[in-house]
Parts: structure tokens; sequence; C-alpha cells
């Protein structure tokens, strides 16, 4: 069988199990087995297949036994790690991807022991061997990334690495990260118990958080199976007796959250910010002396400089984007983006590696100047950066003079980071290493993403009773909400609604995220019961006659805008005009254009209803007078030159209505289909206007003919 052929075949074993349908996962597993002739697994799988008759017959014959339901679970876990072994047994030997390839080094030549691998890095650590230590840590690694099903050996001699207090925190971090990869790969329940141990037994912060996260995703992964492993229910439990572990876990889970933003930062810098930056730079230069060779380098803006973005865009979006990397969004993605092509970047641990001084790495290459020292404390402690960053900025620095490092020091030295909470700034951190990594790494498409999923952790059922609190899932939501996430958002919002029903302010939101979907009558109907609630919500207020205006009930949306006249004057004339030109009432309609256009002097929003209306109330001067400062005085469109060759027309103009045509057959590009569709729909008004039929067949005959 293919590569392809495994995974399908693979996939259909573990849909079906998630489904509970075992005789087909049955099947399909024989199937495996028997196109492949892996008879090794064959005594399994007719092992589980005569438990599983014995269980059904004596259920079908209303036997009870209170083992039953042990002996059906252990039934589904066994399948489930049969499939797992007979996937990877199969891909071993056939696979080209990353993860298999090792698999097949790490069995050539001697296996060594898990504990024989632990030891030896104490032993290299303690000796002073660092290089020794740092090349075995990356074997440990890969032996635990690439590992089959852990035995009790292995678990306990990993275990060791969480409280020995003599081996560097770096040990813990790579166990756990190896953990972590390994679970994305192949589910094992004892990895996973693993990582529990590692939260409860490690005094490092960094290897905690680490874990957690660790924990979290493979819970996602796999939440059809783990409800079948009764210790992790119950290490949960006993974990979230521990203080924080409820604030850490929603932390956690906005981080993530955040993370889909990554790619908008990303897209956003390089198509709107730079090339602003790089248009605006000969300005700027201008501004400052040229002569001036003082290199202190400051967080403050020159101040000459202040003509240049007073009011700009640009401004704002620097703006922006400061504020976003304050919140702890992944601003930096793009800035290194290219610079991950290093040779240690092709080493797979080292995307996980701590950024730490003792890395034997830079014993070689620094510490002969105190400045050096001093680099690399001031990059280390910029909790702006992911370690994987850091690792970016050093090796970048090595390339450049010692006085550009020392300049570049000083530039780290300036930046004054917020004191924020050090479990989200580890959690911050490590989540960026983590994409990086499967956003990046050469081999990335070896793997499955995990940051195309939602990871929306507080809707798994095993998480739920330590998420689902009303400030949790509110904190959630609001963060869907901002970040534009509404479909996210409404499923907490309408949860919420469920207990909170007398919450005008949780109502709007639930309207305003059906209405962000295109539900507009489901919106008008949530907005209408938070009106009920409160009446006096302006935004409410003109929610509902917007609503109403898009559902084509202008006489409705008419009612809210008064009342929101009533409330707030003169904000709203020119919906009000719009919903008596929706109503056919054109002369109340010009009042409230001509009210908007009086209070509106800058926009001049209401000069084209006021152009229509005056047209459609047979007042062609008037619009003739619009149309002409729309022309020349904004920025006119198709429609604009189409309505004054209406207007010129109805004014027997006929040479100035041809010439006006002509101008929105170019806005089109010269194509008169699409003209004739804009067209045809005002027929009717010309009629009004006392044009015959036959001088407008006459008339679209003659433009026909002069765009030729």
């Amino acid at each position: 069988m293919t590569q392809q052929e495994i995974n399908q075949v693979y996939n259909r074993i573990i849909h079906s199990l998630d489904n509970k349908e075992l005789k087909n996962a049955f099947d399909s597993l024989q199937s495996l087995i028997s196109g492949e002739r892996e008879y090794v697994f064959q005594d399994k799988l007719n092992e589980m297949q005569n438990i599983y008759k014995k269980l059904l017959h004596y259920r079908m014959n209303g036997v009870k036994d209170p083992m039953q339901d042990n002996i059906y679970r252990n039934i589904q876990t066994s399948a489930y790690e049969l499939a797992d072994r007979l996937k990877h047994s199969l891909l071993t030997a056939t696979s080209t991807l990353y993860f298999y390839n090792l698999r097949r080094c790490m069995h050539v030549g001697e296996e060594i022991p898990t504990d024989k691998l632990c030891a030896k890095l104490f032993d290299y650590y303690t000796t002073g061997r660092s290089q020794m230590y740092e090349e075995t840590l990356v074997f440990l690694f890969h032996k635990i990334w690439v590992s089959d099903l852990f035995t009790a050996n292995d678990s306990a001699a990993v275990r060791k690495i969480w409280t020995n207090q003599n081996l560097p925190f770096t040990t813990g971090c790579q166990a756990v990260s190896a953990l972590i990869l390994a679970l994305q790969a192949c589910f094992d329940n004892e990895k996973l118990l693993l990582l529990f141990d590692a939260v409860h037994l490690s005094t490092c912060e960094e290897v905690r958080i680490r874990a957690l996260i660790g924990i979290l995703l493979t819970l996602y992964v796999y939440r059809k199976r783990t409800s079948l492993y009764p210790k992790i229910t119950d290490r949960l439990e006993t974990l979230a007796e521990e203080p924080g572990f409820c604030q850490t876990l929603r932390s956690i889970t906005l981080r993530f959250i955040l993370s889909r933003e990554t790619e908008k930062i990303t897209r956003r810098l390089q198509d709107e910010i730079i090339p602003e930056m790089m248009k605006l730079s000969p300005k700027i230069n201008e501004k400052i002396n040229p002569n001036d060779t003082n290199n202190e380098l400051t967080d403050e803006k020159n101040p000459e400089w202040k003509d240049v973005f007073v009011d700009s865009a640009l401004e704002k979006k620097i703006e922006e984007f400061n504020a976003l990397q304050q919140e702890g969004a992944d601003v930096m993605h793009f800035t290194f983006l290219h610079l991950k092509e290093f040779p240690f970047f092709r080493e797979i641990s080292n995307w996980f590696l701590p950024f730490t001084s003792e890395y034997s790495l830079f014993n070689t290459h620094f510490y002969h100047e105190g400045h050096e020292k001093n680099i690399l404390d001031s990059i280390s402690s910029a909790s702006f950066l992911c370690n994987s960053d850091k690792y970016s900025i050093y090796f970048s620095m090595m390339q450049l003079p010692q006085e550009a490092q020392r300049m570049i020091a000083e530039q780290f030295n300036h930046q004054v980071d917020e004191i924020k909470e050090v479990r989200e700034t580890i959690a911050g951190q490590y989540i960026q290493d983590l994409y990086r990594f499967f956003k990046l790494f050469p081999d990335k498409q070896d793997f499955d993403d995990i940051f195309i999923w939602p990871l929306d952790f507080h809707n798994l059922p095993i998480l739920q009773p330590y998420i689902s609190d009303q400030e949790s899932l509110m904190t959630i939501a609001e963060y869907y909400l901002r970040k534009n996430y509404f479909d996210d958002a409404l499923t907490i919002y309408s949860a919420l609604a469920k207990t909170e029903n007398e919450n005008d302010m949780l109502f709007q939101k639930i309207g305003y995220c059906l209405q962000m979907q295109g539900d507009v009558q489901g919106a008008l109907d949530v907005y209408l019961h938070a009106n009920l609630l409160n009446r006096k919500s302006k935004w409410l207020i003109r929610r509902i006659a917007g609503c109403y205006r898009s559902l084509k009930q202008p006489d409705q949306a008419l009612v809210y805008y008064r009342h929101y006249e009533e409330l707030f004057p003169d904000k709203v004339s020119i919906y009000i005009g719009h919903c008596y030109l929706e109503l056919k009432d054109y002369n109340e309609a010009l009042k409230y254009y001509f009210k908007a256009d009086y209070l509106d002097t800058k926009t001049h929003k209401a000069w084209r209803p006021i152009a229509w209306c005056s047209f459609l109330t047979g007042r062609y001067d008037q619009a003739r007078n619009y149309y002409q400062k729309i022309i020349h005085e904004a920025i006119p469109n198709t429609l604009d030159y189409l309505n004054a060759g209406h207007t010129e027309w109805a004014l027997q103009n006929n040479r100035e209505a041809i010439e006006f045509y002509l101008q929105a057959i170019r806005k089109e590009s010269g194509n008169i289909s699409l003209f004739r569709k804009r067209f045809l729909p005002d027929i009717p008004c010309l009629l009004a206007a006392g044009i015959s039929e036959e001088e407008i067949s006459l008339m679209l005959d003659q433009l026909t003919y002069l765009i030729g």
C-alpha cells in the first residue's frame, strides 16, 4: 500500500472509533493488516474481536455485568493503539516524511535505553562537558519524539528529569517539547501523563507552562479518545487544585486565539506599513541632520518628524501595532520571517531550545570581552521576543562588526518591557516558538500545522469544568468579538444568554455577531429583545433602524430613526431622508437631505441623494447644479455620470446627456452591456420625466454606435 492509502485507511479507522462504530473499525484494521501481511498484529485484532463479540452477546441477551463498561472502554483504547502501532509500522518502512526517516535512523545500531541517556546527560553536565551534554540532549529529544509507546521504565527515566535539581532547566524544557511533538504524531497515554508530572513535579515555571500547553494541545487533538482514560480526568482535577490554574488556562487560551492574528499582522506589515514607511523615508531624511553622528539609540521620536506624521494614516497604524504588541500579539513574526535559515535551525530540537547564556556556542564566540556578555543578557531579558527569534538575532549579530553589535545591545538595553505576569510571558513566548516551527521549519510540510485549527480549548468537554465560569467565558468571548471572530463569539454569548436573560449588553453583542454574519433578521429579533431591556441605547436604536432598512422596511426604520432623533437631535437626518426616499416621499426626503447637508460641511454625503430627489421631483435645474458639484468637487462614479445624463436629457440638452452617458460607459471600461444594466432600471423615471419610449430606444442605439 502507498503512504496515501495507508493514511486513508488509518483515518477511516479513527473516524469509526471516534463514532463508536467498532465493527467498521475492525474491518478497516483487517484490510490494513491483510494488505501488508502484518501478521504480528493479527492476533491482537482477533483477541479484540472475540472479546467484543462476547460483550455484544451478553448485552443483547440482557446480561448485566458491572465490568462491561470497563471492558468496552478497554476494547476502544486497544483498537486506537493497534491502529497507531500498525500505521507507524507500515509507514516506517516506506514513508519519506521527516518523522519516519528519523525513526529508521534511530533504529540503526545499538539501542540506548532512555534511563542510560538521562544518566549520561547528568554526567556530562556535572563534569563540565557542555558540548557532549548538548549533543546527548539532542539525541534524547529525537528518541522521545519518534519513540514507540512508552514503557514504565521510559517514563521513570524521563520523570527524573523534572526532579533533578542539578540539571539545567533546558533539559526539562526540551524533554517537554519532545513529548509534545511525539504526542502530535501519535497518542500515548504514558507520555501525556508525563506532561502532567512535569507540571506537578518541576520547580521551573518555564517547564510547567510548556507542559501545560502540551497537555492542552494533546487533549484538543485527541478529544474523542482522552475520555477513555480515567487517569487523565483525575490528573486534571488534581492540577485544577493548584493556585492560578484556571487563570493560566484562560490566559493560554487567549494567547492561542491571538495567534490567529499573526498572518493578518504579517500581511499588513508587508503590504501596508513597510511600503508606507519606504515612501516616507526620503521626507524623513530631509528632516534629519545628516551630519549628526550621535549614535544614541532611544525610543524617543524626533520632534522634527511631527509634521510628517501628524494626522497620517501611517501613524495610526503604527500606534495600532504598538497596542497589539502590548497586548501580546505576534508582531515580530514578519521581522524574523527570513532569519531562520542559519544552520542552527536545521536541527529540529533547536526550534524549542530556551535562549540561555549557558549554550556552548556562546562560550565559543563570546566572553572574551565584557560587552558580549551584556549582549547575551540584553537579548535574554527581552520578553517581547520568543526564544527562536532571540537565536535569530544572535546569529545575525555575529555577522556584524563589534561596533554594530554594541549599538544593537544598546538598543536592547533601552527597550523597557512592561512588567507582566511571568506565566503569561512564558506562555506567549512558547506559543510563538511553536508558531515559528510549524510555519517556518524547512520540512514544515511533513507536520500537521496545529495553527490552522480553532484551538478553542473552552469548548472541550474535558476542560469545561475549569474554564466555563462566567468570567472566563465572557473574557474569551470579548476577545473573539474584538478580533472579529463572530461565529466563535456568538457561540459563547448564546450560551451565556441562557442564564443572563436580563443582560441587554449581552443581547446587543449577540445581535451584532448575527448581523456581521449576514443574518439581518436574526440580528433584528435579538436587537428588539435588547431594546425591551434598555430603551435608551442610541447604538441599539440605530442598529434596529439599520436592520429594518436592510430588510426593505423603511416605514419601521423611520420609527426608530425618529426615536433616535428625539434623543439625539441632528444626528440621523440623512438616514431619515433615505427612509422617505425608499417610501417614495421625495419632497419629505429632500427636506432631511438639505438639513443633513447644512449640518455636514465636510463630507457632503447628502449631495447625491439631493440631486436624485431633485430629479425625481422635477427640479431639474437644482439636480443639474448638484451633479455639477459632484462631478467637479467630488470623485464621480458611473451612477453620477448616468444620473447627470438623465438630468440633461430631461432638460432637453441631448448633446450634454450623450456626453455624460459616454462618460458613464468609459467608467465601465467601455462595456455597453454593463451600462445598459444600470440604465434600464431607470426607464420608469425617464418616462415620468416626459421622455418617450421611442426616444429611449433611439438614445441607446446612438450610444451603441458611438462606443462602437
